[in-house]
């Protein structure tokens, strides 16, 4: 069921519902270094799957550097895309969860904590819990190692600082939500550091985080016929408090 959640052609989602009762709903967040080449495409198969398992999957879609998103565009309209699930009739929101691949993984983890920045601070729908892709966690890294040829300053607008907490996962440990981390060890796209840095940084500060490192490349955790899928609907259930 294709929903928009505003007038832009960016902004609509895709809802699956399985075939019978919800274990609640999964926001799926594509990837793509934030870049208007890549789109929900890249969810559908693990939206399909998702719902296959139980959940109610919500694949989204977001404007994109390139087509009108960057800061704070894009995050505004991941914001106003999970918070569009409370006006869809008899949806139950109680668990909400955010899984995210790549650069959807940096907006899967940064939607779990949105509503303590001031932009955000009025979101209907709160996350329960998320679960990065190979995510790109801390944006300052991120740039600092070049990743996506520049996404990280395309994304913002400029360089990375403190002073862009509002959108930098890395800044806003701890968040009051459980976080878990899946990244190939093999992964030449965005490093296995990413997440394992982050997962430590949140433990210090007292927050519910892990990561599980697995054998693969960047796009091992979206094949749904991997291993790896296996052990992520396994996440997903731990999340749920399943």
């Amino acid at each position: 069921m294709r929903i928009s959640y505003g007038d832009d052609e960016s902004q609509f989602g895709e809802l699956t519902k399985p075939a019978g009762a919800s274990k609640g709903v999964v926001v799926v967040i594509h990837g793509g270094f934030w870049k208007s080449a890549y789109d929900l495409d890249l969810g559908r198969p693990l939206a399909q799957s998702l719902a296959g398992q139980g959940w109610t999957a919500w694949n989204i879609e977001y404007r994109r550097v390139g087509n009108g998103g960057g800061a704070p565009a894009t995050f505004d309209d991941v914001d106003a895309a999970i918070d569009k699930l409370a006006d869809i009739d008899g949806l139950d929101t109680t668990t909400t969860l955010t899984l995210g691949h790549s650069a959807g993984g940096h907006l899967a983890v940064w939607a779990a904590g949105r509503q303590d920045q001031p932009q955000w601070q009025g979101a209907k729908v709160h996350i329960t819990g998320a679960l990065s892709q190979a995510g790109v966690l801390d944006l300052r890294a991120a740039h600092d190692d070049d990743l996506g040829s520049g996404a990280v300053e395309a994304l913002l607008g400029h360089a990375p600082t403190k002073a862009d907490v509002a959108y930098d996962p890395q800044q806003q440990i701890p968040l009051k939500v459980p976080v878990r981390c899946i990244h190939g060890g093999s992964d030449e796209n965005v490093p296995p550091s990413q997440s394992t840095d982050y997962v430590a940084a949140a433990t210090r500060a007292g927050a519910d985080a892990s990561v599980v490192e697995i054998a693969g490349d960047h796009f091992i955790v979206i094949d749904v016929e991997s291993s790896a899928w296996t052990r992520q609907l396994d996440l997903l259930d731990e999340l749920s408090g399943r």
